[in-house]
């Protein structure tokens, strides 16, 4: 499975636009964050809701609020379907999965808890190949 493939965030970004709830709870969302897999990192950026810009591979100089990082194996179980118990969420995994790690501005965040929830249940459906 590889994870974050150009592929894969083309699709996640129609994914993630095509989802009413988050056009519903988005109105605030406007952030740049980023995933990360042992040594594959992508960036998401956000506006208003909307995955405008998605960037595979980004260099040191592409800005993010904050990100999850993760081993291939964390996010391999976080993608299976059904998931495994506490694989489900993220914030279950934040407190029960050592190998789960917020980086960056945790207060950003959670400023965007309810959004950020959201637009990860939605990535969680969009699975790797």
């Amino acid at each position: 499975m590889t994870m974050f493939s150009a592929d894969w965030l083309a699709q996640l970004q129609t994914t993630i636009n095509g989802d009413d709830e988050m056009g519903v709870i988005g109105d605030w969302f406007t952030v740049a964050m980023s995933l990360s897999s042992d040594d594959q990192r992508c960036v998401l950026r956000f506006e208003r809701g909307r995955l405008v810009q998605t960037i595979a591979a980004p260099r040191l100089d592409v800005p993010c609020a904050f990100g999850f990082r993760a081993s291939a194996d964390i996010w391999r179980r976080f993608f299976a379907n059904p998931p495994e118990p506490l694989y489900h969420d993220i914030f279950a995994m934040l407190m029960r999965v050592p190998g789960f790690v917020l980086e960056g501005d945790t207060l950003v965040a959670m400023q965007h808890a309810r959004a950020l929830h959201r637009a990860m249940r939605v990535l969680r459906t969009v699975t790797p190949s």
